[in-house]
């Protein structure tokens, strides 16, 4: 009996290796694909879950916290666990499969690159009218009074919060928890976006999931910001000018977690990042962090190689970490 009973706790340790390389093989194959496809531009999984989170909104939308609550568990909690179903079920390369489906359908990485590049391409060519207009794929600022100078603010330090929004926290999260672990923090990010909003509407309802999207986002936000630091000489800047702008200013933007991403790129790239940005009727003036220039229109497309350079490595750690940490 003892020799059955090691052998079933074999197979189970093999069963368990097995599905856990086939899920870290899926990360990197979801990977791959977004850089060679990046987001579909219609059907996005993404954009069904935010209409879904929409029509829900409706019906239970109440000016109070306990109903951002209840709104944000019925968001996220059939998300994680139609990620935990998923890959209950079948063999090794079926939950490979999903896997690299559902890391492809969560990361935002190529998508966001290339809007940056899209950016830089309006103002070499002079062209502030179509860079205003491009900037609403990027933020939620107005962009009506920004000139070049200012649009290119704009563009570096979306590029340095999305870094790690859209590309090392979803990697770290499926590196912890597999394709539970993608969905659940994609359904977070998603509703942070929609309601996780300081205005009348969402100060109370939205705030489950703007604390929710906060807790989330600690680690990755600070695994961004080193990540920066040691590959800043990439965009042209120093390792040690960016660790020291990321110790002495991440703390001080209002987001706990944004602050670390843009003081981070802020010293790889040695430009000032923070100031006054108008969303709609409300003004927010954001401390400076960094200690040289504005940013150019040429710090864009630095910017935007800084980003490509922290998602691989993130990339890389996620999936070793998949690969080489067992998971209960």
């Amino acid at each position: 009996m003892r020799i059955s009973s090691d052998h079933s706790t074999s197979r189970r340790t093999t069963g368990r290796s097995a599905s856990r390389r086939a899920e870290a093989l899926g990360m990197l194959a979801g990977v791959a694909v977004d850089a060679v496809l990046a987001d579909p531009r219609r059907g996005h999984p993404v954009a069904l879950f935010g209409r879904a989170a929409a029509a829900l909104e409706r019906r239970v939308y109440g000016d109070a916290r306990p109903s951002g609550v209840l709104y944000t568990a019925l968001c996220v909690g059939p998300a994680a666990l139609l990620g935990l179903v998923a890959t209950r079920a079948g063999n090794p390369v079926a939950r490979g499969a999903l896997s690299a489906l559902a890391t492809w359908s969560v990361l935002g990485g190529t998508t966001l690159g290339r809007e940056g590049v899209a950016m830089a391409e309006f103002l070499e060519a002079g062209d502030l009218t179509g860079a205003r207009g491009r900037l609403s794929h990027l933020c939620g600022r107005d962009p009506s009074l920004l000139d070049a100078s200012e649009l290119a603010r704009a563009t570096v330090e979306s590029i340095a919060e999305n870094t790690s929004d859209a590309v090392v926290a979803p990697l770290f999260w499926g590196a912890v928890a597999g394709v539970p672990g993608l969905l659940a923090y994609r359904a977070v990010n998603t509703l942070d976006a929609m309601v996780g909003h300081r205005n009348s509407r969402y100060e109370r309802f939205g705030w489950a999931a703007a604390r929710l999207d906060d807790v989330a986002n600690y680690v990755p936000a600070r695994i961004t910001g080193v990540l920066t630091a040691l590959a800043a000489p990439l965009a042209g800047g120093s390792v040690r000018r960016a660790a020291a702008v990321l110790r002495r200013d991440g703390h001080r933007h209002p987001s706990p977690n944004a602050g670390r991403c843009e003081a981070a790129f802020a010293g790889a790239l040695d430009v000032t990042l923070g100031g006054t940005n108008v969303y709609g009727h409300r003004v927010e003036h954001r401390p400076e962090m960094g200690d040289g220039p504005r940013p150019s229109v040429a710090d864009i497309r630095r910017s935007v190689r800084l980003a490509r350079a922290v998602g691989l490595a993130a990339a890389g750690l996620a999936v070793f970490a998949a690969f080489r940490g067992p998971r209960r």
